[in-house]
């Protein structure tokens, strides 16, 4: 997890969640998703949940789940397609969030170049189960190997789509709302998300209307490859640093 490559990990995440309806609803109609004044409030409270949840002690992991469950409990939203409201700690939505998180890291990792056997794979899948409960999950729903990921993730494609409501994650990379101070980095975000994209599935890029097509894996998986490598010149106390100040340094320079 202290690979600088899972950044992009991180964003195909994102576009993983936005596949299932509800999770991406819950997310439209209860955050200020692209608002320019909590935008990047918003991702930088998550970027810390997911800092403590790896790297934190287990009374402040415990913390930060509390805070989350509680808010995940009281907020609601609406399904067009069938008029239900529903609840956003609704298992199935966040086991979706989940799982589609694990297989994003690992999937980049993988390809990047991280050298993990098919047992530290398993393994690595088999962790996740403790970061599930954190929002409320049973671990023992949760997948523990890869091929019961893999299981997961085909059985719930059917029921996968981009809901009409939400912009096209592609498009808001270009017009994303960051701090004065970050204006410099604006064109980088389309790049890297149109590489996250480019890391995804064949059927979630088709899901999202772009090409899918092994040129563009290949593509994927060189330029990983190669921002691995680059990034490996960058000293390893800098590289792996869950240090938060030490974090910030890295991203300063």
């Amino acid at each position: 997890m202290g690979e600088p490559i899972l950044l992009v990990g991180g964003f195909r995440a994102l576009l993983m969640q936005g596949l299932h309806p509800r999770a991406m609803r819950g997310v439209l109609q209860n955050s200020a998703l692209m608002h320019p004044d909590e935008a990047w409030s918003r991702f930088m409270r998550t970027t810390e949940f997911v800092r403590v949840r790896t790297y934190g002690t287990l009374p402040e992991v415990e913390r930060a789940g509390r805070r989350v469950r509680k808010i995940h409990a009281t907020l609601r939203a609406d399904d067009p397609d069938t008029g239900e409201r529903f609840r956003l700690d609704e298992p199935g939505a966040l086991m979706w969030v989940h799982v589609g998180e694990v297989d994003s890291y690992l999937s980049v990792a993988r390809r990047a170049g991280v050298r993990l056997s098919a047992e530290d794979a398993d393994r690595f899948v088999l962790e996740w189960r403790r970061a599930a409960t954190v929002v409320g999950l049973n671990p023992d729903d949760a997948p523990g190997s890869v091929a019961e990921l893999r299981a997961y993730i085909e059985a719930e494609r059917p029921g996968l789509r981009l809901v009409p409501e939400a912009a096209h994650p592609l498009l808001q990379s270009l017009t994303a709302p960051l701090p004065l101070r970050l204006a410099p980095l604006k064109p980088v975000l389309p790049a890297l998300t149109l590489l996250a994209f480019a890391t995804l599935p064949r059927w979630a890029r088709r899901l999202y209307g772009l090409p899918a097509t092994p040129v563009g894996d290949l593509w994927a998986t060189a330029t990983l490859r190669t921002l691995h490598a680059g990034l490996g010149l960058v000293p390893a106390q800098m590289r792996y640093a869950p240090d938060a100040r030490r974090a910030r340094k890295l991203m300063a320079a």
